[in-house]
């Protein structure tokens, strides 16, 4: 990528970005759902939901591996079909599990999209896929990312247009990443991956920053986006070691 390419994803960072949409749980706008969508829309942020892959294939937005935590159901997303999903409810909330064409279909590129991969770090390659194939008929601003280098490195090889991050952290506590080796972690830590994945922009944890690898890549004229921003400190950081933040909590 040449200097300058931060200038032309300048979609990309145009817009503070909802984190999950612009969720409020106190007022049953839940994470990841048709309602926190619609009000990033009207709040006029880019947004940024997660992807999982079901058992019959198809991407659905949610963000844990398991429905345990949100919803009245249990069990794995990936054991399930999307006609299963739907009759899933939200704990707090009249929300239904949207299919990533049905978010596709109400945002309607009037808001930039940031579709992270939830990858369980293997077997990578099928929901890559189906994100690829959704976006090569929708004509608004979206970007894919992940966390796992080898996720944004098929997402490079199957659909190479498409606009792809890294997202990155220092990989602590180590009992949320212990299913990574050390040597795992400090690879992914200091970016030993960028090469290979080669990333149009990174999305990195606000309480690392500053961080060598951002530094160099805004130096190169790629975009930095930083996330989850929550304070009025965590924004004076975002503010001055990247190009956008990634928010929640609070209205910018």
């Amino acid at each position: 990528m040449t200097p300058g390419a931060r200038r032309a994803l300048s979609w990309l960072t145009e817009r503070p970005v909802a984190h999950r949409g612009l969720h409020d749980p106190a007022n049953g706008i839940i994470e990841n759902t048709e309602s926190a969508v619609q009000a990033a829309l009207e709040g006029g942020y880019a947004i940024e939901v997660d992807l999982q892959l079901t058992a019959d294939g198809e991407a659905v937005i949610f963000h844990d591996y398991t429905l345990d935590r949100l919803t009245t159901a249990k069990g794995r997303v990936l054991s399930q079909t999307v006609k299963e999903l739907k009759q899933v409810a939200f704990r707090a909330c009249s929300d239904k599990i949207q299919s990533l064409p049905e978010l596709l279909e109400q945002v309607e590129g009037k808001a930039t999209l940031m579709l992270e991969l939830k990858s369980l770090w293997q077997n990578v390659g099928p929901l890559e896929q189906r994100v690829a194939d959704v976006l090569a008929t929708y004509k608004g601003p979206a970007s894919v990312m992940s966390f796992d280098p080898q996720s944004v490195t098929a997402f490079r090889a199957i659909a190479p247009h498409v606009v792809r991050g890294l997202v990155s952290e220092r990989f602590e506590p180590l009992d949320e990443w212990r299913f990574l080796s050390v040597g795992q972690r400090l690879a992914l830590r200091h970016g030993t991956h960028l090469q290979q994945c080669d990333p149009h922009f990174l999305h990195y944890h606000v309480k690392g920053l500053p961080y060598g690898p951002t530094r160099l890549f805004r130096k190169l004229g790629r975009p930095v986006l930083t996330w989850t921003v929550r304070t009025s400190k965590e924004r004076e950081i975002a503010a001055k070691y990247a190009d956008q933040m990634i928010f929640e909590g609070f209205r910018p």
